[in-house]
């Protein structure tokens, strides 16, 4: 029997056409980009699971940051991951979107909207023009010149520097107001090359973390490894900042949990090793 999660799921519904004008599209995408994900139903059906993430994104006190979604919780509520995989990197190459490799010791990516990141880079260049600070016109080449360009999680630092020099001249103090802000990371491993991020992020990723082991910590400590969902949805963990669904479609998706059904209603188990 496939697994359900009434958490992930979701209705499709496709109305047939009525009289009169079309109504707007209540999309921030383009006609253009619209009509190429209607062609492909399975596309729309992806992008729909990652707007209700989106809206479900839960609110984070004391942090800025706008919401995001893990490949993982995808899996949770697209059972091809094949095909997700697919239409992320159509969507990615549209420009609707863009994915963040994480440092949380696991083959984590992030999925945000690209409106979204563009918004915060701005928020973040109007907290620091409020400083007077020079050289704020790296921003605007950064999301000009390089996040269009660039799609790939990291860049290298000669490419960096080719690509901003597209918007003026660039200095080594353009690349450090990138860095302070958050948007780069050093890699480790190689020091001339980047991860691109998404600033604010670090207290959330610790929650994460922390979230995860806390979780599986819980089941695993009841007699079958196992809960109603239903009951357990309404708990709440103490180590991190995400809410409980959150954190259930992330282990689900990613095979550490998995749901079955019960006389009960559906129970959330522990996947044995």
């Amino acid at each position: 029997m496939e697994n359900s999660n009434p958490s992930t799921s979701r209705k499709r519904q496709r109305p047939g056409p009525e009289p009169g004008p079309e109504p707007e599209p209540e999309s921030d995408l383009n006609e253009a980009q619209l009509q190429s994900l209607e062609e492909n139903f399975n596309l729309s059906d992806t992008l729909v699971a990652l707007r209700m993430m989106r809206a479900q994104f839960p609110r984070i006190e004391k942090v800025s940051i706008p919401p995001f979604i893990l490949r993982s919780q995808l899996y949770s509520s697209v059972k091809d991951r094949t095909q997700v995989d697919r239409e992320l990197e159509s969507l990615r190459r549209e420009g609707v979107l863009r994915t963040f490799k994480l440092n949380t010791g696991q083959d984590d990516h992030a999925i945000m909207f690209l409106d979204d990141y563009f918004s915060q880079i701005e928020r973040i260049s109007k907290r620091l023009e409020a400083q007077k600070l020079e050289g704020l016109c790296v921003f605007e080449w950064f999301k000009e010149h390089v996040i269009h360009s660039k799609l790939d999680p990291s860049i290298g630092h000669d490419e960096l520097r080719s690509l901003l020099s597209l918007g003026g001249k660039v200095k080594e103090e353009h690349i450090s107001l990138l860095i302070n802000a958050g948007l780069l990371t050093r890699q480790l491993i190689d020091p001339n090359m980047y991860w691109f991020a998404i600033p604010n992020i670090g207290s959330v990723l610790k929650g994460l973390s922390q979230g995860r082991k806390e979780l599986m910590s819980f089941l695993n400590r009841r007699k079958y490894k196992e809960m109603a969902m239903a009951a357990l949805e309404k708990k709440r963990l103490r180590l991190s900042p995400l809410d409980m669904r959150f954190h259930l479609r992330d282990l689900l998706g990613s095979g550490h949990l998995k749901t079955v059904e019960a006389p009960t209603g559906l129970l959330v188990k522990v996947v044995k090793d």
